[in-house]
């Protein structure tokens, strides 16, 4: 049978399949070193030598190897291995040898005189075989982990081990104008690892506050599975949207079912549901992709615009606050089985609405820290006018800021954003490349931004 090519994310090796097996390599960061000590505490992720020490089934295993033989039309033991994640063909020998028994396989050939150099095809029975097996699921990549043991590893790496001291957060911040009080404020709030509420009003850059407080996270790293087992049932977990890689940073001794990643930043906004945050099951694939807040496991799970999603504030509040509370979360089967994982992330609130018309004082008190991103004073409205003209190359001149301040803020009683400069500056920009000037800030050109810029509704 030739190989197929079928539709991503059914039956096939995965677009984010693994990388040929690790070399002896060891970790090349002292971050790297450092999730590989944390993940050295958990035995399990140590290379499996057999199929008891994966924690999965000999029937999970061969239903993998039957598919993954289907699809492929013929592979060698070595790729069949690299594929499901395994250190060697030894740890799946004695499935290959119980499926070559029943006459499911055939070895064709050989390029040498080791199981890895096989190469193995299905036999018409094999056939008939891997395709009932595509019917229970369509699942074909990396061996999954059992559920426990990714419990037990989101538990182990959980932001709670993870210290950020003041000149970190600074440094972190560099380039953007945050005053010392709110450095203050979002420094402890990374290191509870547990929630935060953003809010004030709109344009003040409470999603760019978000964004780097997920790239200071980011910089150490964790394991997590490419997907997890339970009770037959395949949960997909890791994903190349949500999760980034650190490549050439894993240790030889770790299962290669687990993928060393930069902690993780999930960012939704107003297509967030109360069905997005449970098991996603594909009728058609017949296995789940994780919900938000696990892929979030570990690292930031920032809710943009909160209050602004198509379901009740307070809808989303109920089903959250148990798990900010007690940090475990219950998911759902199809089956209508109830099944607990970790609830280890920092959840971020992000809204320019009124909290105490969102929430009620129950929950507010579950927030563990409450920061207000407030309008600029003129101060700091000047100062990153001044960083804006020297990024856009933008030659300041402050008689047009004064003007500005005072024809389109003082006069006008407009409120000043943090937004705001360089959005006037863009307008600048797109004005003086259609009329051939060079782009200066002088009064009449920021008449010309500004009422450009502005509505008065």
């Amino acid at each position: 049978m030739g190989a197929n090519q079928p539709q991503p994310g059914r039956a096939q090796q995965p677009a984010d399949a693994p990388p040929p097996a690790p070399s002896s390599a060891q970790p090349s960061t002292p971050l790297a070193q450092q999730a590989a000590t944390q993940a050295a505490k958990l035995d399990f992720m140590t290379a499996p030598q057999n199929i008891h020490e994966t924690g999965i089934s000999s029937g999970l295993l061969a239903e993998l190897v039957l598919k993954t033989i289907y699809l492929q039309g013929e592979i060698t033991g070595l790729a069949l291995a690299r594929i499901l994640c395994l250190p060697s063909v030894g740890v799946l020998q004695n499935v290959l040898e119980s499926l070559d028994r029943e006459q499911l396989t055939n070895v064709t050939g050989s390029s040498g005189f080791s199981t890895q150099t096989y190469n193995y095809v299905l036999t018409n029975a094999g056939v008939v075989r891997a395709r009932q097996a595509l019917d229970r699921n369509q699942y074909v990549g990396p061996a999954p982990v059992p559920l426990e043991r990714y419990n037990a590893a989101i538990r182990t790496q959980a932001l709670r081990g993870l210290t950020l001291h003041e000149d970190d957060v600074k440094k972190g911040f560099e380039g953007l104008t945050v005053n010392a009080m709110m450095i203050d404020k979002i420094g402890p709030a990374l290191n509870s690892g547990r929630s935060v509420f953003l809010y004030g009003p709109p344009g003040n850059g409470k999603t760019t506050i978000a964004t780097r407080m997920a790239r200071l996270l980011a910089t150490s790293p964790i394991y997590i599975p490419y997907a997890a087992e339970i009770d037959g049932n395949i949960i997909k977990v890791f994903d190349d949207f949500n999760h980034q890689r650190r490549p050439g940073e894993v240790s030889p001794d770790i299962d290669a079912r687990w993928v060393l990643i930069e902690r993780p930043t999930v960012m939704v906004g107003g297509e967030l549901t109360l069905e997005s945050l449970d098991l996603i099951y594909d009728d058609n694939s017949k296995f789940y992709e994780a919900p938000f807040q696990m892929k979030a496991n570990g690292g930031l799970f920032l809710i943009d615009d909160f209050g602004r999603q198509r379901m009740d504030p307070q809808d989303l509040l109920n089903r959250w606050i148990v798990p900010l509370e007690t940090r475990i979360d219950f998911l759902t089967l199809h089956t209508g089985k109830k099944i607990e994982i970790p609830f280890e992330q920092l959840v971020v609130f992000s809204t320019n609405l009124d909290p105490a018309q969102l929430v009620d004082a129950a929950f507010l008190r579950r927030i563990r820290h409450k920061i207000k991103v407030d309008d600029p004073s003129p101060q700091e409205f000047q100062k990153v006018f001044q960083v804006m003209c020297e990024r856009l190359k933008i030659k300041y001149n402050h008689e047009g800021f004064v003007h500005l301040m005072r024809k389109h803020y003082i006069e006008k009683k407009r409120a000043l954003k943090m937004s705001h400069p360089r959005d006037l500056l863009e307008q600048l920009i797109d004005m003086t490349r259609y009329k051939n000037l060079t782009p200066e800030t002088l009064p009449q050109y920021m008449d010309l931004a500004a009422d450009a810029y502005f509505a008065d509704l």
